[in-house]
């Protein structure tokens, strides 16, 4: 009796998944769909690249869905003009890019952080952390970092202070806030909620920049400062997104012990994490 086969495709999902991902990638780098529309040959004299290879990659983008083909031209499809474009507010350009220089290498040491427990920074980047530090080298990449940042809090935030009512607090404090897009939707969500944002110094312009484009504006303070240092900003909740998860448990406990000791009767905190199944299975990747 002839047994059937399990079907072999999220195997040759996953064996083409990093080429799908160095496409996007390569792509986002080359700010090629800023560039959009434009022939292969135009871009490739713009850019200073070769016309055959440049064409691949352009057809490998439009057959991931992000491009197409009219005639000679590229275009972008709807998705990339929303998500890939540096001038849309919508853009994750700065997450991608951050993952392509930092993550992706990093990722490439796996088996080794595997025998050794411990992060692939300096194996890779042949100099010391923290990781934020590296990154924010020069103030392009601090923004580019920041505005992706942005790009993926304008996406889950508004959700985030909805999951919870919050009509009952009065200021709510964002700590390490990027460019205050979960106090911005909170405070967009609640008419009488205030809230802060507090980040490094280097980061609050970009804050108050994406403060200033929202309606609740005036109900927003940005505040530059240290989470682990500075004097926390008075509230009656305060939030963590995306932050808990980039700090090991000493870091964690004195930055929770902070908070607790700050909060009045009554108070809160938001924490805003992915989280994992109970038996640590998933979210597969979502």
């Amino acid at each position: 009796m002839k047994t059937s086969l399990p079907d072999p495709t999220p195997i040759n999902n996953l064996i083409e998944a990093f080429r799908w991902s160095k496409t996007l990638f390569t792509a986002a780098s080359l700010g090629i769909y800023d560039l959009l529309p434009a022939t292969a040959g135009s871009l490739a004299q713009t850019l200073r690249l070769n016309h055959d290879a440049l064409e691949r990659l352009l057809d490998g983008n439009a057959g991931l869905g992000l491009l197409e083909k009219r005639g000679e031209a590229y275009h972008n499809q709807p998705v990339a003009d929303v998500y890939l474009r540096k001038d849309s507010p919508h853009s994750l350009i700065g997450y991608i890019l951050y993952s392509d220089r930092a993550l992706y290498p990093m990722w490439g040491h796996l088996d080794d952080a595997v025998r050794e427990g411990t992060d692939r920074w300096l194996q890779t980047f042949s100099t010391p952390g923290p990781i934020f530090d590296q990154f924010f080298r020069t103030e392009e990449n601090m923004r580019t970092f920041i505005m992706g940042m942005h790009g993926l809090g304008v996406l889950s935030s508004p959700a985030v202070v909805r999951a919870f009512n919050l009509s009952r607090f009065h200021r709510l404090v964002d700590l390490g806030g990027a460019t205050g897009h979960l106090a911005i939707a909170a405070c967009e969500a609640y008419p009488a909620l205030k809230g802060i944002v507090l980040d490094l110094e280097r980061v609050i312009p970009v804050a108050r920049e994406m403060v200033a484009q929202s309606p609740a504006k005036d109900r927003i303070a940005c505040v530059a400062g240290d989470f682990f240092e500075s004097d926390l900003p008075e509230g009656d909740i305060y939030a963590l997104g995306r932050i808990l998860h980039d700090w090991n448990e000493h870091k964690i406990e004195l930055l929770l012990r902070r908070i607790y000791e700050r909060l009045p009767k009554g108070g809160a905190l938001l924490i805003a994490e992915r989280l994992l199944e109970d038996d640590k299975s998933g979210p597969e990747k979502r």
